[in-house]
């Protein structure tokens, strides 16, 4: 907002205090604030007159609002920018922030998934927002797929791959199969695997299944379709989405139009709409980003505020992103290192295991 920081380039110094004071106070405490108060608290001392004829110019330059008939004043979507932009002081990281992130490292021990579930609950619990850790697509080659039968409605496909991650899931499979169809339909992958991706098995598969139709047995060819799909059956099956604490958002004493908006916006996010724009907004900006309101409108219902880091893997690429949601009024100062250094500690943690 280049016109915005014109504007505050262009503030004497009461009203820049006078801005400024009043933001830091409605994200303190989420409550207007009125002239008396800021009379007691700006370095230069005026009165509360004055200090009412400064709020209401900064009104009209839509930086500030009047919620209530009352003197009080807080900031508009547009101040709170313009505070962030050009205002905000990022504090360092709290030592106890620190090592409750620290402490999802454990031993080590167990998949990504469960190290990102344990980094998202922790992100969760410093900010008390919702936390979001967008996993990474596992594109390591496919070493072995197997079919295991878990009963005449239910299988499991299992897929160890080269770098020993293992993934597995549920698909209902076509009536009759036997096990000797599972192992065929299980020989014929892999035989095409080659040190191929999942990605790229997926783009050959269709093809060698017509080709070599008379190889294998119908029963089989339903499988290995069946099977494969459960994994198309989400594009972003691999990259997963994962969403703790929203008992901090939908607690508290919100509105009930408020709270609606925001239930929709977790419905959105467990549907997995968004995935793809989540990890845009992370990759389009480096470092840590700051989203207010109806500034993207994958939350501009909710009327909430995302601040969001891509992490890396080894090799410098984007894989992810890490995030909290919060209201408007987030200690923005607060939560941005910690996003920061939560994204830093993810990219390390994931390269260590690879």
């Amino acid at each position: 907002m280049i016109e915005d920081q014109s504007l505050l380039s262009q503030m004497n110094d009461r009203s820049r205090e006078v801005f400024r004071k009043v933001v830091e106070g409605y994200l303190d405490n989420g409550e207007p604030v009125g002239s008396r108060t800021l009379s007691r608290a700006l370095s230069e001392k005026v009165s509360a007159a004055t200090i009412r004829n400064v709020m209401q110019d900064l009104e009209f330059l839509g930086l500030l609002d009047s919620p209530h008939v009352s003197a009080g004043r807080i900031p508009t979507q547009r101040g709170l920018r313009m505070f962030v932009d050009g205002l905000l002081e990022v504090r360092d990281l709290d030592v106890q922030d620190r090592e409750a992130l620290d402490a999802t490292r454990g031993t080590g021990a167990g998949d990504v998934g469960g190290l990102l579930d344990r980094v998202s609950t922790a992100l969760s619990g410093v900010t008390h927002g919702a936390s979001l850790v967008l996993t990474p697509k596992h594109e390591a080659p496919i070493k072995h797929i197997e079919f295991v039968s878990l009963g005449h409605d239910r299988a499991l496909v299992v897929l160890v791959f080269a770098d020993g991650h293992v993934e597995n899931r549920l698909f209902k499979p076509p009536p009759g199969q036997t096990p000797s169809s599972m192992r065929e339909a299980a020989n014929f992958l892999n035989a095409l695997i080659e040190g191929r991706t999942l990605s790229e098995l997926r783009r050959v598969m269709g093809d060698e299944i017509v080709r070599r139709r008379r190889e294998i047995d119908s029963l089989a060819a339903e499988l290995i379709e069946a099977g494969i799909a459960s994994w198309e059956g989400d594009a972003d099956s691999s990259a997963r989405l994962i969403v703790r604490g929203r008992a901090n958002l939908l607690g508290g004493e919100a509105e009930s139009d408020e709270l609606d908006r925001i239930r929709s916006l977790f419905d959105d996010l467990e549907r997995k709409r968004d995935i793809a724009e989540f990890l845009d907004l992370a990759e389009s900006g480096d470092g840590v980003r700051i989203f207010i309101g109806s500034e993207n409108k994958l939350f501009s219902l909710s009327g909430s505020s995302l601040v969001v880091s891509p992490y890396m893997n080894a090799d410098r690429k984007i894989i992810g992103a890490v995030g909290v949601i919060g209201p408007t009024r987030l200690n923005y100062g607060r939560i941005v290192p910690i996003v920061d250094y939560t994204a830093q500690l993810v990219g390390k943690l994931l390269a260590e295991r690879s």
